[in-house]
């Protein structure tokens, strides 16, 4: 009886040794503005309940298991969340969902996952790829990719400051191009200095492949910082390179936070887009604060560039070359 009693008292602690080793995080973020945002068209002008303007809605479970000798287990599984309709993305996990092994070797990631180029894009984005005229405009069809499904990634730990990623997004094509993503970056992050450099390629088309490239870069000197990027993207075939410019700087005062940066879309053909932001940032603690964001965007003849923040778009339609949009918003955001 003593036996039995004991495999029973046993058998009842293996999970709860198990959970002492291990960990799981609930976080996120609610974001919601109310905006004003003018594509410069006939009834393009609208008043809207955005959610998203600083940074994306979302929630998300991360965790980490101990498995001795430096070696840990790790995921991350992120949905996006519309906070103005309280609806979810249409891909329940879509922002990220991965499961992978940290070490002393750095990690090894199986999932979707963000590509290498996007680490360069966040780290150099003045605005932190939020507030309305981010960098963020520069991914999407025909220009850069932000994340890869299907994938393999590598992350080293840091040497020194320098960081190397390296991904490979299996396209799962049966026949014709494999549609596999191949990329590689190289960071440097040490003594309030950052240096970054991104390279992807894409198996897309049978007549070549697609070409995307990063440069980033940024320093912090007391309350000031300076961010900036040159961003490209070649798609396969003559005349459609995309290229895009950020230069950005802030300032920090007590709890305010003042934002401005200054931007360029090109495209092969002659379409230019030069864009300029302003944002405003009061901490109300260390999980809140609120916002204010403005951006404006001229576009020459030939181009259709439009404004972009974490969670919106304010683009002119395909057929109304030299629409020039504005777009301004007031928000609360709050992480958890």
């Amino acid at each position: 009886m003593q036996c039995k009693l004991m495999a029973v008292v046993l058998a009842a602690a293996i999970p709860l040794c198990a959970s002492a080793q291990s960990s799981v995080t609930i976080y996120g973020v609610a974001d919601a503005s109310l905006a004003k945002e003018d594509t410069d068209v006939k009834g393009g002008s609208r008043t809207v309940v955005n959610s998203g303007n600083q940074s994306t809605s979302r929630i998300g479970f991360r965790g980490v298991e101990d498995l001795s000798n430096g070696l840990s287990a790790v995921f991350n599984l992120e949905a996006g969340v519309n906070l103005d309709t309280g609806a979810g993305d249409s891909v329940l996990f879509g922002r990220r969902a991965v499961v992978g092994l940290k070490g002393g070797f750095g990690s090894v990631m199986i999932g979707r996952e963000y590509t290498p180029i996007a680490d360069v894009a966040n780290a150099s984005d003045i605005n932190g790829q939020g507030f309305y005229g981010t960098n963020l405009s520069s991914f999407g069809a025909g220009r850069l990719t932000r994340r890869i499904s299907n994938s393999v990634s590598y992350k080293t730990n840091s040497m020194g400051g320098v960081i190397v990623s390296a991904g490979y997004g299996l396209g799962e094509t049966a026949t014709g191009p494999s549609q596999d993503l191949m990329g590689l970056a190289v960071e440097y992050k040490a003594n309030n200095i950052y240096v970054g450099g991104g390279y992807h390629v894409v198996e897309r088309l049978a007549s070549g492949d697609d070409k995307e490239m990063i440069f980033g870069a940024g320093f912090t000197v007391g309350p000031v910082e300076i961010r900036g990027n040159y961003m490209a993207a070649n798609p396969t075939g003559k005349g459609n390179k995309y290229e895009q410019v950020n230069a950005g700087l802030s300032y920090t005062f007590g709890p305010n936070k003042i934002y401005g940066n200054l931007q360029q879309n090109k495209l092969e053909g002659g379409a230019k887009g030069n864009g300029a932001s302003l944002a405003y940032s009061y901490a109300l603690s260390k999980r809140t604060n609120v916002y204010a964001s403005y951006a404006m965007l001229r576009n020459n003849d030939k181009a259709t560039f439009g404004i972009n923040s974490a969670g919106a778009n304010v683009i002119p339609p395909a057929t109304a070359f030299g629409a020039d949009p504005t777009a301004l918003a007031v928000g609360v955001r709050h992480s958890f």
